[in-house]
């Protein structure tokens, strides 16, 4: 989907003897301390998840610190995550960077990691864990700020169509919520149709051309981030854009941008992949004894392009050379320090 091909698992039995004990690393011939790192993602094809691995390897290895990552990459369900999760514990990681599956179903086994003194950071979504460190996009801001510009663009009255991510985690329930809490505030908003994407394009497009389809009045839509697949649809329907909100991923943006003239109207919600490599870059400090934060929530921002700022924000992030859905949001400062051809090269340490 992204242009990108993705293993669905990387083999996670390391060699004996390669390893120190967790959280100890291993000594190179200078005598620095060099650490493993882990990465826990249940959701392959998906162009947002893509970009949070890369970045995380981009960070290991701006990092100088990092010996190793082993990268367990597949689309399962918490119960196959903690299964991933353990066999990572197994090969004697430091740190695990996880995006999880679950708000709470996981605390357990990141309790079994922790408890070997091995730093486990949760990024892009929350759980319940007292002893993990989280570093992720505030989601009920998010969809607060896309839901309050649509409604505010329609005028305070109209039908929209909520497209909403995956069923049961908690980034999507926490969007659900902000999104409901914004409604709320528009009485005369109706909300004629709610979808859950999987935050996957086939799903997506087929769920558009079903509405487009069925006659169903829509106004405008609110996006939980697959977002370009929406306007594809009604183009290639000829049908009247209506306005639209999604995240900063780079087609969007674009359409954003290129499309004003047609008709198109529209914001863009910041949310980057790259919260990855931001997580590693936190558990590292953690790792070298610095003092961090166990929570750290990003705030978002808004590009929409019927402000002047809105569209200058939106022609100044694009980049056509640039995956479709690729995150324009590179960078989470101050945590990453990688360049963006670090990103995109996406290699290993």
């Amino acid at each position: 989907m992204s242009g990108r091909t993705w293993p669905k698992a990387i083999g996670l039995v390391l060699a004996a003897g390669l390893l120190a004990a967790a959280c100890g690393g291993s000594n190179t011939p200078s005598g620095s301390t060099k650490y493993v790192v882990g990465i826990s993602n249940t959701l392959t094809g998906n162009g947002f998840r893509e970009e949070m691995i890369c970045s995380i390897k981009a960070q290991a290895k701006a990092s100088g610190i990092v010996s190793k990552v082993i990268v367990a990459n597949r689309t399962t369900d918490p119960s196959g995550q903690i299964s991933d999760v353990r066999s990572l514990i197994s090969a004697g990681v430091n740190v695990i960077v996880m995006n999880p599956s679950d708000r709470s179903a996981l605390d357990a086994v990141i309790k079994q990691a922790t408890d070997k003194h091995i730093v486990v950071v949760t990024v892009d979504q929350g759980v319940t864990s007292s002893t993990a460190y989280q570093l992720y996009n505030n989601q009920v801001k998010y969809a607060e700020l896309g839901a309050d510009w649509l409604f505010k663009q329609l005028g305070g009255s109209g039908n929209v169509v909520e497209m909403r991510g995956i069923n049961g985690v908690s980034a999507d329930a926490d969007r659900h919520q902000g999104f409901l809490k914004t409604v709320g505030n528009y009485p005369n908003i109706h909300v004629v149709k709610e979808t859950f994407t999987n935050w996957s394009l086939d799903p997506a497009a087929q769920q558009v051309k079903d509405i487009l389809g069925s006659g169903l009045k829509v106004d405008g839509i609110w996006t939980s981030g697959i977002d370009s697949t929406v306007v594809d649809q009604y183009v290639t329907a000829k049908k009247p854009f209506v306005p639209v909100i999604g995240a900063d991923n780079n087609a969007f943006i674009g359409q954003l941008a290129n499309l004003k003239g047609q008709g198109l109207k529209g914001a863009a919600v910041t949310n980057p992949p790259t919260v990855g490599g931001a997580g590693l870059a936190l558990g590292l400090d953690v790792l070298q004894g610095k003092t961090e934060p166990h929570l750290v929530n990003l705030d978002p921002v808004i590009w929409d392009n019927q402000s002047s700022t809105g569209l200058s924000e939106l022609q100044n992030h694009y980049d056509p050379k640039l995956d479709a859905y690729y995150s324009v949001s590179y960078q989470v400062s101050p945590w990453t320090t990688y360049t963006k051809a670090d990103l995109l090269a996406c290699a290993d340490v």
